[in-house]
């Protein structure tokens, strides 16, 4: 069975952009990021595939669309682990079939905007695996959880 690992920088007040369309330029965990992405599959909605100016050169790209089903897309993987990279609607549709969750809370506090989970989801089980430092000086870690 495949990892399936639901990486975000978020805010404090758990939000992961300030609109749909946000090009995220705040998060300071781009490089951990991208060491942990580097040559797994990265499945992101249409939207948030659109606000990403950087290439992310050496991993499949898999847009997810409103009609597609986890489940298919899945199965399709030949791979031990795929990372699950938002944007809100995506991350819910995912829920169910994350074995993981990385998450980096940021010092900030938007007030509204894209919320992790836009969908209601049922509440998982997370079990802390691992602390990595991002940014010490700011206080941003990056929060390993395995979803029981």
């Amino acid at each position: 069975m495949v990892d399936v690992i639901l990486i975000a920088a978020v805010t404090q007040d758990g939000f992961i952009a300030r609109h749909p369309k946000e090009t995220i330029t705040w998060s300071q965990d781009l490089n951990l990021f991208k060491k942990q992405t580097l040559g797994y599959p990265l499945i992101m909605g249409s939207r948030t595939r659109a606000c990403i100016k950087d290439e992310l050169k050496g991993r499949e790209i898999i847009v997810f669309h409103r009609k597609d089903k986890p489940k298919d897309i899945l199965k399709r993987l030949n791979t031990k682990k795929c990372f699950i990279a938002g944007g809100g609607k995506t991350n819910s549709k995912f829920i169910s079939y994350l074995t993981h969750l990385f998450l980096t809370p940021h010092p900030m506090i938007f007030g509204k905007g894209v919320r992790l989970f836009t969908d209601e989801i049922k509440e998982p089980e997370l079990l802390l695996e691992e602390i990595l430092p991002v940014n010490k000086e700011r206080g941003i870690y990056q929060y390993q959880y395995k979803i029981k």
